[in-house]
């Protein structure tokens, strides 16, 4: 099983990732932050990862620490929790529309790490919720699980549509992504033999 359980504590943040890439899409979210928990069930139900993540971070000054560190710690246990990577299919992309709103997104589980985001938000902020904090979830994300992402809201008026797609485009990328490749087994997706 492609299970990881990692931990993350810092003098801003006190985090706990669990992952389960054979899930079924089952969440557990306890983070302070109920926007971002929303997000996040949409990675676990789309990308048919079990998640469960609870923080508690400094919330009282605001959510940047928790977002980006939850990002941290949610890219390291999906490393973990993949191993080697032999086998993998390793390219993920999804196109996902939501009414007015569209995204794509696209993952490369390549052992570099870089993120291309263009997601032209049409508001600072939903509710109490800085979107500006999204690129710092990924960024976080990026760093840590090694990937090359790249995400693109191609269409949409609706805040809150443009960040949903975003992420329900991210979890079914990842779902791609991480999915055994049969015709790949015990073999590194890689003409370089390392990932």
């Amino acid at each position: 099983m492609r299970k990881a359980s990692v931990n993350r504590d810092t003098l801003e943040t006190k985090i706990t990732v669990s992952v389960n890439l054979d899930g079924d899409g089952r969440g557990q979210f306890d983070t302070g932050v109920p926007f971002l928990e929303h997000m996040l069930d949409q990675i676990a139900r789309h990308g048919m990862i079990d998640l469960d993540i609870s923080c508690d971070g400094d919330v009282h000054i605001d959510d940047h620490h928790t977002v980006e560190d939850i990002g941290i710690t949610l890219g390291k246990a999906i490393t973990e929790a993949l191993g080697d990577k032999k086998g993998m299919t390793r390219y993920g992309h999804s196109y996902v529309p939501l009414d007015e709103a569209l995204s794509r997104v696209v993952i490369d589980f390549s052992g570099r790490p870089g993120l291309v985001m263009d997601v032209p938000f049409t508001q600072k902020r939903i509710g109490n919720f800085d979107t500006e904090l999204f690129y710092e979830f990924f960024q976080g994300f990026v760093n840590h699980a090694l990937v090359t992402l790249h995400i693109d809201c191609l269409k949409g008026h609706n805040a809150h549509h443009q960040v949903e797609t975003v992420f329900k485009a991210f979890g079914r990328a990842l779902r791609m992504a991480l999915t055994p490749d049969p015709r790949m087994a015990g073999t590194m997706p890689s003409t370089k033999g390392v990932l």
